[in-house]
């Protein structure tokens, strides 16, 4: 399965959707990704008897808290899509520092993963770049605030982003009905977009049900 949230001026639609079928089997809409909601969500599709044996999934804390607490013996798969380009955000397209460039090249790396020695490869080109460890921790002093701050605060980010998520980045070398990204989903969610997009005199009610009928008719095909 996989969940992801798209965000529209006045809500936010979530959505859990059946990777093999594209069948989506629940939406809410919301203020933004809730952990007590998405974990209600999540309790109420076991109570309806599906059986979810991976969820794949973006890096919010939120997501990732309520799927631990109820799917429990769920493989959580992070979706490298989101990975990748949360870190070359960080870094710019340009970084001027050496870790920072080696780290970008790394990154660009995780997209094109698809065995299990491109993983061991990747995995060992990160330790060798996580030795550098005294560059990212670096502190520098704000006589301003009287406090050390990181030097180099976003390549720390980085580096911690994507080692927080190595766990549960490559379930789907083991498993190839585990999808390795939300693209799916994000693709469902940019064509009811631009179906929206036409009807832009709707009010906040009518957009909503306006998305509810177009997923139950998606769901008809």
């Amino acid at each position: 399965m996989r969940i992801d949230g798209t965000y529209f001026k006045q809500f936010c639609l979530i959505t859990y959707q059946d990777h093999h079928s594209n069948y989506t089997q629940l939406i809410r809409f919301s203020e933004d990704e809730k952990y007590d909601e998405i974990k209600e969500d999540l309790q109420n599709l076991l109570r309806l008897g599906l059986k979810i044996d991976s969820m794949t999934v973006d890096g919010h804390k939120g997501t990732l808290k309520a799927i631990r607490e109820v799917l429990t013996e769920t493989k959580i798969q992070r979706c490298l899509v989101h990975l990748q380009r949360q870190s070359l955000i960080w870094l710019t397209k340009r970084p001027k520092l050496e870790p920072a460039k080696d780290l970008r090249k790394l990154v660009l790396m995780i997209s094109k993963i698809t065995t299990h020695n491109d993983k061991t490869d990747w995995l060992n080109q990160f330790k060798n770049w996580e030795k550098a460890k005294s560059y990212y921790q670096q502190k520098s002093f704000n006589s301003e605030t009287d406090r050390y701050w990181y030097t180099h605060k976003l390549l720390r980010r980085t580096f911690i982003y994507i080692k927080s998520a190595i766990p549960n980045m490559f379930h789907f070398l083991d498993d190839s009905a585990i999808p390795k990204t939300t693209n799916g989903i994000e693709g469902f969610f940019s064509h009811l977009k631009n179906h929206l997009d036409v009807h832009r005199g709707l009010s906040i009610e009518h957009r909503k049900n306006f998305i509810k009928w177009y997923i139950f008719f998606s769901n008809e095909k």
